[in-house]
């Protein structure tokens, strides 16, 4: 069970941002199931705070898709449906192949270095059939390209949205079920990235997931 809807000590906190934060973290491990009720009375009760934090935090999670709101009826968590999960994969991945182009020519050579030695834990996962090491190792990886890359409007964007893209990546499934196939697609990935090629890293992550 999560420790996210426990009361907390608001003190150094802003009081609104770690209510956004503890509710979306309860939708993501499942505290709060897909279609569930959210009454701001009661989540305010178990959170030790008043209502207008918990009414903040839920208009910011229906914005980045993790709670429906439809006034007079109701307030839920939201249920995920395939092209939601396809929007966001592909969203995703659209944004980590452009950044990965862009990070190799912004980057410095530690940089560049460091995006080789992630790229090389994503290798090793995936030569070990060990999907959720992926998923995590990979979120590292792009995570890092992203920064690297210094896009600050979709560094904003990503920020808005991560705790949606957290929801969804986290019950990814490997596009390539073929260890060999899959592996060998991440080793042309950190092969890019050593490279220092733009462009056919770019085309390396879109191959990954299967958008090339």
């Amino acid at each position: 069970m999560s420790e996210s809807l426990r009361p907390f000590d608001p003190r150094g906190t802003v009081l609104g941002d770690e209510v956004y934060a503890r509710v979306g973290e309860a939708i993501i491990d499942g505290t709060l199931a897909p279609g569930e009720r959210l009454r701001d009375h009661e989540l305010a009760r178990r959170l030790g705070v008043s209502r207008t934090p918990v009414r903040e935090a839920l208009q910011g999670l229906e914005r980045v898709g993790l709670v429906e709101v439809a006034p007079n009826r109701y307030t839920r968590v939201s249920i995920p449906s395939q092209k939601s999960r396809e929007d966001v994969r592909e969203f995703l991945v659209l944004s980590a192949a452009n950044a990965a182009r862009f990070a190799m020519k912004r980057g410095s050579d530690e940089d560049i270095a460091t995006s080789v030695d992630l790229a090389d834990v994503v290798v090793e996962a995936s030569a070990s059939d060990d999907y959720p090491a992926i998923v995590q190792a990979s979120w590292r990886l792009f995570s890092h390209l992203m920064f690297t890359a210094g896009n600050v409007m979709r560094l904003k964007v990503m920020k808005e949205a991560q705790l949606a893209i957290r929801r969804y990546t986290s019950q990814w499934q490997p596009y390539f079920t073929d260890v060999e196939e899959r592996t060998a697609k991440y080793r042309e990935l950190r092969d890019a990235l050593l490279a220092r090629d733009g462009i056919r890293a770019e085309r390396a992550v879109r191959a990954v997931y299967g958008l090339d």
